[in-house]
């Protein structure tokens, strides 16, 4: 009993001694390949992560190449690289950029300057701080078998716009000519959608559009009498710009009090330098740029985007005063029209637009980069059925 005893003594030992030893580890098989270097740490070209700054864009409608350079600028790390996580708001019809912004729902917005201005009158403390559009692209379009081939033959004819404030330079053109929008009498106004069916099914004699987008849209569609596309010389065009009563576009714009701290001054300084490099991209890289904004979802077609790219960049360059840089003429006129043609009651009052901190943006990028495009020359862009 006593050998029995001292047997399972030891056992018990040998138990305990085993249990309180490491695991054994398996043998590594030799390698089938060469053992995989260590990765090095890439530097970061950007500010580190707890640095950075997150501000947002509101946009005046959904992603198109007309906002190219603010997309460029975000999928290009533009903005990283100045410290910023910007995120972009699309927008809508019901959705108003500047009542945005004036209740700090975004810190920068774009829209049409007489947009602003007309905010601004209703109490909005906004300040556009960089002006990329140089000049507008709104015409109004009509059938070649119309007769319509400028203002004074609007009258007593169905004349469509969009409404939502996108209106001011056709009333204008009209009050120049001696009719008055709210007259029936002078002419019937049709809200239109925000597309060309009314013109294309001839449910109004003349169509509100943008050279980059809904002018397209006809010469997209198929004449049902030919069968092949609507050409140029099927209609007829009235440019706001030909007729002198063109309003700036697309605008940048923030909140009045905001701008007034130094930091968000800085701020806009950086936004804007990003932005810039973004706008040239969409100039100097034009294939791979209409692919950027394919990438944030658009609901138009690639031959669409590419139409719209190559007219947006003929809004904006050249730009004899620098990319951005409010042109003071150009402003004028368009605040004496906003006011003659009863858009505003007054002229604005001054500190509406400041051209500093556009010009920081700028100098910042350099002399060596091309923020004027005077060589600038467009694209010859091929109209596809659809838009596709």
């Amino acid at each position: 009993m006593k050998k029995i005893a001292l047997l399972i003594s030891v056992l018990a030992i040998i138990a305990v001694i085993a249990a309180c030893a490491p695991a054994a580890q398996p043998t590594a098989a030799p390698p089938t390949s060469a053992p995989a270097q260590p990765t090095a740490v890439p530097q970061p070209t950007t500010a580190p992560a707890a640095a950075m700054k997150a501000v947002t864009l509101q946009l005046q409608w959904v992603p198109q190449s007309q906002f190219c350079g603010y997309y460029a600028a975000l999928d290009k790390g533009f903005w990283k690289e100045e410290g910023l996580d910007v995120t972009i708001k699309p927008g809508a019809v019901e959705i108003v950029p500047q009542q945005v912004v004036a209740t700090g729902g975004a810190d920068f917005g774009v829209a049409w300057l007489p947009k602003v201005l007309a905010s601004i009158e209703q109490g909005a403390n906004l300040v556009n701080i960089a002006q990329p559009f140089q000049r507008s692209g709104t015409l109004e379009v009509s059938w070649k078998d119309s007769g319509i081939t400028k203002p004074e033959d609007w009258k007593g004819k169905k004349v469509g716009t969009w409404g939502f404030g996108n209106e001011p330079e056709l009333f204008a053109a009209m009050r120049k000519v001696g009719i008055d929008p709210n007259n029936k009498a002078d002419v019937t106004i049709i809200q239109q959608p925000f597309d060309m069916s009314l013109l294309l099914n001839r449910e109004l004699d003349a169509a509100q559009a943008m050279t980059y987008n809904e002018y397209a849209q006809v010469l997209e569609a198929v004449n049902p009498k030919t069968g092949e596309l609507y050409k140029p010389e099927d209609l007829n065009v009235i440019s706001f710009q030909d007729v002198g009563t063109a309003m700036l576009q697309d605008g940048v714009f923030v909140r009045g009090d905001w701008i007034q701290d130094a930091a968000n001054q800085d701020t806009a300084v950086k936004f804007l330098k990003g932005a810039f490099k973004g706008w040239i991209y969409c100039r100097d890289n034009f294939d791979d740029a209409v692919n950027v904004v394919l990438k944030y979802g658009t609901t138009l077609g690639k031959g669409h985007q590419t139409w719209q790219l190559n007219e947006i960049n003929k809004l904006i360059w050249p730009s004899p005063n620098g990319l951005g840089i409010m042109d003071d003429a150009a402003y004028k006129q368009t605040a004496d029209i906003a006011q003659q043609f009863a858009i505003i009651k007054a002229a604005p009052k001054e500190g509406v637009y400041r051209k500093d901190l556009a010009q920081k943006a700028l100098d910042a990028l350099g002399s060596g980069v091309d923020t004027k495009g005077a060589g600038y020359q467009p694209r010859q862009v091929q109209i596809t059925k659809g838009g596709e």
